[in-house]
């Protein structure tokens, strides 16, 4: 398996998207499905959810809390109106048209 560099701006539209297809997931599952790593890229959660994109909230499992997150109507936006837009006009190099 390869792994290549993606710009903050993708990894973020990265999370963004895959809650807004599936609604909610928990901490562990969203970071698996964007190809993250939680020591590497727990910093941009974070900020997301400071900046109200996303919402991270904990469920209940019997006597464990599962820490869960889902997109904001303000992150579902920002990703319609900013980034769709951009990487339209500027493409992941994996998406380049020739």
């Amino acid at each position: 398996m390869t792994h290549e560099y993606r710009d903050r701006i993708y990894i973020r539209k990265d999370i963004i998207l895959k809650l807004t297809e599936v609604g909610e997931l928990n901490q562990t599952k969203l970071l698996s499905y964007c190809g993250l790593n939680i020591v590497k890229h727990k910093e941009i959660l974070d900020d997301l959810e400071a900046k109200g994109f996303i919402e991270k909230f904990a469920e209940e499992w019997g006597t464990k809390s599962v820490t869960k997150y889902r997109a904001t109507e303000k992150g579902r936006q920002f990703s319609k109106m900013i980034l769709e837009p951009y990487e339209e006009m500027f493409p992941r190099k994996g998406n380049k048209v020739s």
